[in-house]
């Protein structure tokens, strides 16, 4: 039995040595799914439009790249380049959605020592470079759409809603998700925090 045992682990570890790189779904919900993986490894992305960004500094530009791509799941035309992507797409609505008259666009709500810069707009998303300088603050607020947001940096961010508070530890490369409605306020507690937002459009 335990030879057995010990020739099976021996196998599986041969077969996921020689199984080909994959990218790996990071969230999914009802209007969106993220996809994390290395540039040029797309196998596993499903064929649609999408938004992909690059997580690190490389030959082809500066981590927070983004581009628009109506099959995300083909290399770009002008090369992939190099390091970890995260790629975001949009998925159809299962019926029209009614609006949220108090929500408010990324950068919209009252904030302090705070930027945010519009990378690029379509029919479907809004993309935005935002950063949280040291002792960054967004007051309360309601988003007005799903939002995800690609952290680059990482950094620890003390998050309040729903009457409590909270510290989220974020790494470069994890994927959050900002549901349309939602509410809450934000602080920096850490080092400056650079995020990519993508806002979906209804």
């Amino acid at each position: 039995m335990k030879l057995f045992v010990m020739a099976t682990a021996f196998a599986f570890a041969l077969y996921a040595q020689a199984s080909p790189p994959r990218a790996t779904v990071a969230l999914k919900t009802s209007s969106v799914r993220v996809y994390r993986t290395d540039a040029g490894v797309l196998s596993g992305v499903t064929p649609g439009a999408g938004v992909v960004v690059w997580l690190d500094d490389g030959p082809s530009g500066k981590a927070g790249r983004a581009i628009w791509m109506e099959n995300a799941a083909a290399p770009p035309a002008e090369g992939a380049g190099t390091g970890r992507i995260a790629i975001v797409q949009p998925l159809a609505p299962d019926g029209p959605h009614a609006t949220t008259p108090s929500g408010s666009k990324p950068g919209d709500a009252p904030f302090s020592r705070m930027t945010f810069h519009t990378l690029f707009e379509n029919t479907r998303v809004s993309v935005i470079r935002a950063r949280m300088d040291v002792g960054a603050r967004e007051a309360f607020h309601t988003h007005a759409s799903d939002t995800v947001v690609i952290h680059l940096s990482g950094g620890a961010i003390e998050d309040t809603a729903n009457g409590k508070t909270a510290v989220n530890r974020w790494r470069s490369g994890d994927v959050e998700f900002e549901a349309r409605g939602s509410s809450h306020s934000a602080r920096n507690v850490s080092h400056p925090v650079d995020v990519v937002l993508v806002a979906l459009k209804p």
